[in-house]
């Protein structure tokens, strides 16, 4: 057999006695999803054709050809006609098998001082390095919306909690800027892992480099790359790479994750702080009155998947030695729909936020519960020059007295108050007030309106 390409045959097949069976070539093959990687796989042999050309290592003629090859199959994989066959394994084969139809021997030639090891990890690094870019876009338009409602609710006071139970009252906007700081964080994490993602691995070869006078350096230049990976061996073998992006984008679902089970509760007809547009929700099909938040219930459960996909690609580098295996064929596909569950939650969160109505009035109701001004009297006491402690006992003193008669702290007159501290004087009501209470954190990071929205604006000059 002397045609590398000639039906059922594959790249190795001078090697080998008999066919690979078609259980193993199902089973060993990738084309039906790293053919996702052909933009990147045609980008990644353009560059790597002018580079050989540059060198001296492939002619005009055959630059010019394999030029022309890959745009006609570019064409051809956009408009949807493009064959993909099963028996050329993978998307590299896949291409550069048409590329020989159309172009002859100067499609022989691209895979010249380059493996399938060095092309795939570049083709790879390629899309996860526009898949950041896309999730970094995202995250700025979710914390935009999440910044408009912010604003709205500079001033709407609502419980804040600790074990699920009324601690101090804040405003629904300073809650809100919580998550702005979570998401922007995973911005940074992003940004930061784009830039180990972008190395270039192409001129590793198999795993030892190639004895052909190649330029990597013009080759990452090309490509957008910072620079090329310093080490043969760990450039085809390692995928710490896209571990990290599976890692940034677990804590990117976390955060979601814990939106998503706020949204759930405020939602609640007990709870009832807020109400998710119609679109974002489905209804029973036996109670007629349900209006269910599938959207976080949803994302809630992707959370699992997305940390699953992380545990599995950890899970798959442990234990391999130096250099490539087979094994980091399996790294495509949790990769692959770790980005694409990312992408379609924080298209879809963007959205959602910014239709959220907010029932103030149920907010407030609920700060006004549980004796959410109880530490204001502390503080109270303390400038009084009480020391804490003995503040801290005197108000659980009155909480307790309060709760017998089914009051709250401002309900009971200042003689009632005085019983517990005789420090206690008239100015002790201005403290004991929603709104005085969320007044008085001042402090940046604080929850008083006027921080609120000074972190508001700090946080659109970030996202400028």
């Amino acid at each position: 057999m002397t045609d590398q390409f000639s039906k059922k045959a594959e790249a190795w097949s001078a090697r080998f006695s008999e066919p690979v069976s078609e259980l193993v070539k199902r089973y060993t093959a990738s084309v039906d999803f790293d053919k996702r990687l052909a933009p990147y796989d045609i980008e990644g042999s353009l560059a790597h054709a002018d580079m050989l050309h540059a060198v001296g290592l492939l002619s005009e003629d055959d630059l010019l050809a394999i030029s022309n090859g890959m745009a006609r199959i570019r064409g051809e994989i956009e408009q949807g006609s493009f064959r993909w066959s099963l028996d050329l394994e993978d998307v590299h084969l896949n291409i550069e098998k048409r590329l020989t139809d159309l172009v002859g021997d100067a499609g022989k030639r691209l895979h010249t001082a380059r493996s399938r090891n060095d092309q795939v990890a570049t083709d790879i690094r390629l899309w996860l390095r526009d898949t950041i870019d896309t999730i970094g876009g995202l995250l700025i338009q979710l914390q935009r919306a999440l910044l408009d409602l912010a604003e709205r609710n500079a001033d709407t006071i609502m419980p804040g909690f600790t074990h699920l139970q009324v601690a101090q009252p804040v405003v629904f906007g300073h809650h809100l800027m919580a998550y702005v700081e979570m998401f922007a964080r995973d911005t940074e994490r992003f940004a930061d892992c784009r830039k180990r993602v972008n190395r270039l691995p192409l001129g590793a070869a198999a795993l030892a480099g190639t004895s052909y006078p190649i330029d990597r350096e013009r080759v990452a230049r090309t490509l957008g790359f910072d620079g090329v990976c310093e080490n043969s061996l760990d450039a085809v073998s390692d995928r710490d790479f896209a571990i990290e992006f599976c890692a940034c984008a677990s804590l990117v679902m976390t955060h979601v994750s814990r939106l998503s089970e706020e949204l759930v509760l405020w939602m609640s007809p007990r709870v009832g702080f807020i109400d998710l547009a119609d679109r974002f929700c489905t209804g029973s099909s036996i109670m007629p009155q349900k209006k269910n938040p599938d959207v976080p219930e949803l994302a809630r459960g992707k959370t699992g998947r997305v940390n699953g996909h992380l545990v599995a690609l950890l899970t798959l580098m442990k234990g391999q030695p130096l250099a490539y295996n087979k094994d980091n064929q399996e790294d495509k596909e949790p990769l692959f729909d770790t980005a694409d569950t990312v992408i379609e939650t924080l298209r879809i969160f963007a959205d959602m936020m910014g239709g959220v109505q907010v029932r103030a009035d149920r907010m407030r109701a609920a700060a006004a519960e549980g004796f959410s001004t109880a530490t204001d009297l502390a503080d109270y006491l303390v400038r009084k020059g009480l020391p804490f402690r003995d503040a801290h006992e005197a108000v659980a003193r009155a909480v307790r007295v309060a709760a017998d008669r089914g009051v709250d702290l401002p309900a009971l007159d200042l003689a009632q108050l005085r019983a517990f501290s005789d420090r206690i004087d008239e100015d002790v009501y201005a403290c004991l007030t929603l709104e005085g209470s969320v007044a008085a954190r001042r402090h940046v990071g604080g929850t008083a309106p006027e921080q609120v929205r000074a972190a508001i604006a700090r946080a659109r000059a970030r996202l400028a």
